[in-house]
């Protein structure tokens, strides 16, 4: 699947690992990704988030898309930035699961994400 995400590769996010239910994604804060207070973009953190939440969730073999998410920015991050994101299953139920994604830069936690996943009824899809 990450092979063929182009926006997220089109901002440099790499895939760091993946597992059964887990994933981690990196991706480094350039100088279009700071806003006007000279801190990260929220919209990037979030993106790279749920990059690694996309890849966990699907890491299970169906089809499996976002039915929510949110996130909490707990500090900020500046231009040079390396981030990455941990992705971890916390729950799985029927066709729906929750993930958890902590966002750091070293030892230092930026933001965490929560993400309620679904898959998709795949049965007479089209190829």
């Amino acid at each position: 699947m990450f092979d063929d995400d182009r926006a997220s590769q089109a901002l440099g996010i790499e895939l760091v690992e993946t597992g059964s239910g887990h994933a981690s994604a990196r991706m480094r804060i350039t100088e279009a990704m700071v806003n006007g207070h000279g801190i990260a973009h929220g919209g990037y953190l979030f993106l790279l988030a749920d990059t690694a939440f996309a890849c966990a969730c699907n890491s299970h073999g169906p089809t499996t898309v976002a039915a929510r998410a949110d996130i909490t920015f707990i500090r900020p991050a500046r231009r040079g930035d390396l981030l990455i994101a941990r992705a971890e299953q916390r729950s799985q139920f029927g066709r729906s699961g929750i993930y958890d994604v902590s966002v750091h830069c070293g030892d230092q936690l930026i933001a965490e994400f929560r993400g309620h996943s679904r898959s998709l009824n795949t049965e007479g899809a089209k190829p």
